[in-house]
């Protein structure tokens, strides 16, 4: 019996060698515009791409290959890096504790510390350091301003743990709208899941609007998470093509 003839490997066709030394020579080093696009510091990016993680045009990519950011398509574990290089999106679950400013006179930790240094972002929109939960950062200011506009009346949702089983009547003002200090609030959507648990969706921005909206019917606010905003769900879903959590650092 006659073994079957060995399978030769055969060279790719000499202009195509020619190309791939050409992308070779020419770009960017894959890790920096990874990097660049947020997905953490070189070397976690290095290491990424070590591990067979990324791809460039479908092959897996090999340390010290270098792309061109508008022509190349890379994927990071199947997903499709940003289009634009310039612009990053972090969806951020924020702890309590951390502030939504870029630094802070007393020192305190901020959501900016949390993501990668490079490229700079900004939040989207605050929460006060007592509030846990969905944070947008990033550097697009177009889609800032399209999500955070007043005028757009982006909903966001909030999950409250109040003092007290919240009574009927108490729902009822909250849903209407109640008197702050500055001013009646609009409608909301509001249940209560179980004693002392308010579901509450806003299209408002005022500053620590739920607080004391909880506080105006007399079941102060013992912790606040924003689960949601607009089509953003700390489930994972995304307002914006390339948003990601931030990775480890």
């Amino acid at each position: 019996m006659t073994s079957p003839p060995e399978r030769r490997e055969f060279e790719k066709p000499l202009w195509e060698q020619w190309e791939e030394q050409r992308a070779n020579a020419t770009g960017e080093r894959l890790q920096k515009v990874l990097a660049l696009r947020g997905w953490g510091s070189r070397r976690v990016c290095e290491e990424m791409i070590s591990a067979g993680r990324v791809t460039v045009n479908g092959e897996v990519a090999v340390l010290g290959r270098r792309v061109d950011a508008e022509q190349d398509v890379v994927e990071v574990d199947g997903v499709q890096i940003g289009i634009r290089p310039e612009l990053v999106y972090y969806l951020l679950n924020k702890p309590a504790g951390v502030i939504t400013t870029a630094s802070d006179p007393q020192r305190r930790p901020t959501v900016t510390s949390l993501v990668p240094d490079e490229p700079r972002v900004f939040s989207v929109g605050r929460l006060d350091a007592d509030t846990e939960g969905l944070l947008l950062l990033t550097n697009d200011g177009e889609l800032a301003n399209r999500i955070a506009h007043p005028s757009r009346g982006v909903e966001k949702e909030y999950l409250a743990h109040v003092h007290g089983n919240v009574s009927g009547s108490a729902l009822k003002r909250l849903r209407d709208g109640v008197e702050l200090e500055d001013g009646m609030t609009s409608p909301a959507r509001v249940s209560q899941l179980s004693p002392g648990v308010l579901r509450i969706t806003i299209h408002e921005g005022r500053n620590r609007q739920v607080r004391r909206m909880c506080d105006a019917v007399g079941h102060p606010v013992t912790r606040l998470v924003r689960t949601g905003s607009a089509r953003s769900t700390t489930a994972g879903s995304s307002p914006a093509p390339g948003v990601r959590s931030p990775p480890p650092r």
